[in-house]
């Protein structure tokens, strides 16, 4: 068991960043979501609302979308097979929320609407469906290491090729240009916004770069969805893959939008019922369409809460939602910049757009310890590790991760100077208590907090999980 205790900073005056009419948009939440007023307990004594700066990981499901989720609920049943009264309408819940996904992405017509576990599912689908000939890939997939592993895992199984992300992303593109150009190339697999540093790449010329040289484009959209609108029609992308749990709702569901060919040719995802037109007892013949995919009785509420999510998230006023986002955004990097020993981390010197994530570290303080200050001491959640995304943190100098707060449509700029103001006081008078390692990360020692009492395992038992990745 590691302890640490660290002195004060001397000499580190606080950070003050002027409430303006730029922020003033962001004094209130864009949304309602499900738990904005829990209590979080403090280390030294009483409890504060909880600032939830942790929207990247998985955001807090809409209010109106909880509502959704009571109202259908009673009408739970099986889905494609049965004649029951409930069934017909969990049938016609599920097939309809391909219509609204759809529609939310702005997908072509006869695109095919797949419903999965998570945006990792829905990659790993798409991996066993590339186009092979004579028993062999017909090309290979081609991505960057600024890859969450949803995103870079999958292809390792199929012939590949990576690209170092170079400083710039003009000359990343060209990098890309490169390899795209010596052919043999089926598929350029890209983030739409990365999940570490919050920088949106251009999803409309990185697909025109793939097209120019024969390979179709994949975008992991799993950041981009809540805080973007997407047209992959007007964009010309190929395929997309998103979760509910970032956009809203965390009710165990995903998906894969794009072009059926390669779907419909491929290696069903889960074989079982409901993906066959007919099984025998040593062969079958598979179905076509999403049904090829989701074999097993399908999660109907996780498809239509995520559906029901894309619909509240596309009716948002775009110019108040990007302004909504912008300005707590602008506050936290604004603040954080100009406190003495914080340092604010991003991939290209020339980004022009960034989604609701700001990346930073604390200079003499592991990324964990500072994370678990944050939630002991002030009440605030943020991300600490290395995003599942291993190689880009190495390459950025951060092999042992850093600090990562995300927010959305129920964020408020509240939470963000609750940040500042924890950061400021460790830089100025370091922890306020002592902490120590267990079970591979950072707690409280001697943690007297109290938790819920259905909670099954609170901070700081033995066996708590050591990951700290997405």
């Amino acid at each position: 068991m590691t302890t640490a205790t660290f002195p004060a900073n001397p000499g580190t005056a606080p950070a003050t960043t002027r409430l303006d009419e730029r922020f003033s948009v962001a004094r209130r939440p864009l949304s309602a979501v499900t738990g904005a007023e829990i209590q979080a307990p403090l280390i030294q004594g009483g409890h504060v609302r909880y600032a939830n700066l942790d929207y990247g990981a998985s955001a807090p499901a809409l209010s109106v979308v909880s509502a959704y989720l009571n109202e259908i609920l009673p009408y739970y049943a099986s889905v494609h097979r049965g004649a029951g009264y409930a069934s017909q309408i969990s049938t016609s819940v599920y097939e309809n929320a391909r219509n609204i996904v759809r529609g939310f992405v702005g997908g072509r017509p006869d695109d095919s609407v797949i419903f999965t576990r998570n945006t990792t599912d829905s990659l790993n689908l798409l991996a066993g469906c590339l186009p092979v000939a004579d028993g062999r890939h017909t090309g290979e997939v081609l991505y960057l290491d600024i890859e969450h592993h949803a995103n870079l895992l999958p292809w390792q199984g199929v012939p590949h090729r990576s690209v170092v992300a170079a400083p710039t992303l003009k000359a990343t593109l060209e990098s890309l240009r490169i390899e795209l150009r010596q052919g043999d190339i089926s598929l350029l697999a890209v983030t739409g916004a990365s999940n570490v540093t919050g920088e949106i790449l251009p999803i409309r010329e990185l697909a025109a770069l793939a097209h120019e040289y024969g390979a179709r484009i994949v975008v992991d959209a799993a950041q981009l969805a809540p805080h973007r609108r997407i047209d992959i029609a007007a964009d010309d992308v190929d395929y997309l893959a998103f979760s509910g749990h970032k956009l809203y709702a965390p009710f165990g569901s995903g998906v894969l939008v794009g072009r059926p060919d390669w779907l419909d040719a491929g290696t069903p995802h889960l074989a079982g019922g409901g993906a066959v037109r007919e099984a025998r007892l040593d062969s079958v013949s598979w179905a076509t369409g999403p049904a090829r995919h989701e074999g097993g009785s399908p999660n109907v509420l996780g498809a239509a809460t995520l559906a029901r999510a894309t619909q509240v998230i596309g009716a948002l006023d775009q110019e108040l939602w990007h302004a909504h986002e912008t300005a707590i955004r602008s506050f936290l990097v604004e603040g954080l910049q100009r406190i003495d020993g914080v340092t604010v981390h991003q991939i290209f010197s020339d980004t022009n757009d960034t989604i609701g994530v700001v990346n930073f570290s604390v200079a003499g303080y592991d990324a964990g310890l500072v994370a678990a200050y944050l939630s002991a001491e002030h009440g605030v959640g943020l991300r600490d590790g290395r995003f599942c995304a291993h190689p880009l943190l190495k390459r950025l100098g951060l092999p042992s991760g850093s600090l990562r707060a995300s927010f959305g449509v129920g964020s408020r700029l509240e939470d963000a100077q609750r940040l500042l103001a924890g950061i400021e006081e460790l830089r100025r008078t370091g922890l306020g208590w002592d902490y120590v390692v267990d079970a591979g990360r950072w707690v409280p020692a001697n943690d007297t907090r109290s938790y819920p009492e259905w909670a099954p395992n609170t901070p700081g038992t033995a066996g708590a999980a050591p990951c700290t990745d997405d």
